[in-house]
C-alpha cells in the first residue's frame, strides 16, 4: 500500500505553499496555485537569477539563503552540509543556493560582502545571517534558532 505521506514545499514560481505526496517519486508535482512544477523536498533549489523576489516574500516556510562563489573554498566545504540540513528539513523549510556571480543585484540588496553567507528569511523579514564555514552541528543550531 502506497504511502500517503505529505510534506510542505512553497513554488518557487508563486510562493505557494503546496503539500507534496512523499510516494511521487519520479513524477513531476505540479503548484496547486501556478501549475509550474514544484522542487522535490530536501533538496536545495538554485533558481535562475531574477526569479527569486516573489518567492521570498509569499512563501509560507522560512528560506534559507546560502550565497556562495563557485571559487571560494569554504563555499564548497560548507555544500553538503547544507544538503543534508535540506534533506533533514524537508517540509520545515526551503534551502536556495545562490551563486553571487549570478545574482549581483540579489547580493547587493542583500548587503553580501563575503562567502559563503547564510541568511534565513521568513515572508520577507529577515531572521539572521551568519558568514563563514561551520562545524555541521553549530550550523544546523543555528538554522533551528532562526526558524
Amino acid at each position: 500500500m502506497p504511502s500517503s505521506e505529505k510534506v510542505r514545499v512553497s513554488c518557487v514560481h508563486c510562493g505557494a505553499t503546496n503539500n507534496y505526496p512523499l510516494d511521487a517519486a519520479r513524477k513531476t508535482v505540479v503548484c496547486g496555485r501556478c501549475k509550474n512544477p514544484l522542487p522535490t523536498p530536501g533538496t536545495v533549489v538554485e533558481p535562475p537569477p531574477g526569479s527569486i523576489y516573489n518567492w521570498l516574500y509569499s512563501a509560507s516556510l522560512p528560506i534559507l539563503l546560502d550565497f556562495y562563489s563557485p571559487t571560494c573554498g569554504p563555499c564548497m566545504m560548507m555544500h553538503p552540509l547544507v544538503e543534508r540540513l535540506a534533506k533533514r528539513r524537508a517540509g520545515e523549510i526551503m534551502v536556495v543556493r545562490l551563486n553571487t556571480d549570478q545574482n549581483p543585484e540579489l547580493s547587493a540588496s542583500f548587503g553580501i560582502q563575503a562567502v559563503p553567507t547564510f541568511v534565513v528569511v521568513f515572508k520577507g523579514a529577515e531572521r539572521g545571517r551568519i558568514s563563514g564555514a561551520m562545524p555541521e552541528a553549530d550550523f544546523s543550531l543555528w538554522v533551528a534558532s532562526r526558524t
